[in-house]
């Protein structure tokens, strides 16, 4: 007879628990490797050499002395310039659509955040451009207006980036997860049993995420606002009614990427392929814009991008909450039509 151990058996039993379950089998080795093909193709032509700078050229009282630093900047390779009006430029800075403004004048001047690496390599890059274009032996005098007022600062753009984020991931783990969770531990099963509409259990995980998410968007503008002076131009009632759109928004997706899910690692891996777009394409840590003009389209109606684009018009820029209906339009969409579609096929087994 032979002799079971028992790390042996236990150990045989789990490889087979795993290699039955196919959705486990994809998020751990069909997931990562689409992923490489996909991030692979979309870089595979990218160009060897520095990235673009974007520049701003302030327009001048004479219109031809803009028009000569932009074909100046045009001429190098890697530089993308325009010509705008002062406010505009000053704003395109504050959202980050933009590295560096280039006032014309005698001397030439670099308004930028110092806090900025893309802004410091832009300065640089075009100094560099402008002095080879006057013969070089730097001919172009130039000064540096460094912007370190608040509303203006990388930090302050980054702060609405991190709000936004934590929206996101409140809403979608915070009930996605814990909803699967219940499930795996026969805990909803239990709740059949209740007189007890669907439509009240997802609402009711829908309403403490609200609750939890108060404090979490306070603590966060205020440790930007203590820390470092990130001020808020809008009304606080704006951004809190923001805030909280976008957390309802969020828990409904997750709702709905949690409405059939049996397993741990299958929402685990579903919620990634939901959030990882907008990870990288919303615009937490650096302007949407910067991504290709075709994939604009697709960006802007990320839920995590409307979510951003507000907040930052409301933190930023002052902005009323009736100014930005397109965003909040969209963001009450993402929210209506998921948890309808969570309460559709939402399942308590």
């Amino acid at each position: 007879m032979s002799r079971y151990h028992p790390l042996k058996e236990l150990l045989i039993a789990r490889l087979r628990e795993f290699f039955r379950e196919p959705e486990a089998i994809f998020w751990v080795y069909g997931f990562p490797i689409l992923l490489a093909v996909g991030l692979g193709i979309a870089f595979r032509e990218k160009p060897a050499g520095p990235e673009m700078v974007r520049v701003d050229i302030v327009q001048a009282a004479q219109q031809g002395a803009a028009d000569e630093l932009k074909k100046a900047l045009e001429a190098v390779s890697g530089i993308e310039a325009r010509v705008c009006a002062e406010e505009e430029c000053l704003g395109r800075l504050r959202m980050g659509r933009t590295d560096l403004l280039v006032v014309p004048g005698s001397p030439v001047a670099y308004r930028y955040d110092p806090m900025r690496a893309d802004s410091v390599m832009g300065r640089a890059r075009v100094d560099d451009a402008l002095q080879r274009a006057a013969g070089r032996s730097d001919k172009v005098a130039t000064t540096d207006e460094l912007v370190t007022q608040p509303g203006s600062r990388y930090i302050d753009f980054l702060i609405p980036g991190l709000l936004g984020m934590n929206l996101m991931g409140g809403g979608m783990w915070g009930l996605g997860f814990v909803t699967v969770d219940m499930r795996v531990k026969k805990l909803l099963k239990r709740l059949v049993a209740t007189p007890m509409r669907k439509s009240d259990f997802l609402l009711s995980l829908i309403g403490s995420r609200l609750i939890f998410g108060l404090p979490e968007i306070a603590l966060l503008l205020a440790a930007g606002w203590l820390l470092f002076d990130v001020a808020i131009r809008g009304s606080l009632a704006a951004v809190l009614l923001v805030s909280l759109l976008g957390a309802v928004s969020f828990s409904g997706l997750g709702l709905l990427v949690a409405c059939r899910a049996q397993k741990i690692e299958t929402i685990s891996g579903l919620m990634n392929v939901v959030m990882l777009p907008m990870w990288l394409l919303s615009g937490i840590f650096f302007s949407s814009e910067r991504f290709p003009e075709v994939a604009q389209p697709f960006i802007k109606a990320l839920p995590l991008t409307m979510l951003n684009d507000a907040l930052r018009a409301v933190i930023l820029e002052g902005a009323s909450m009736a100014s930005r209906w397109p965003e909040l339009l969209g963001l009450s969409l993402w929210g209506g039509i998921s948890f309808l579609l969570a309460l559709r096929f939402f399942r308590w087994t």
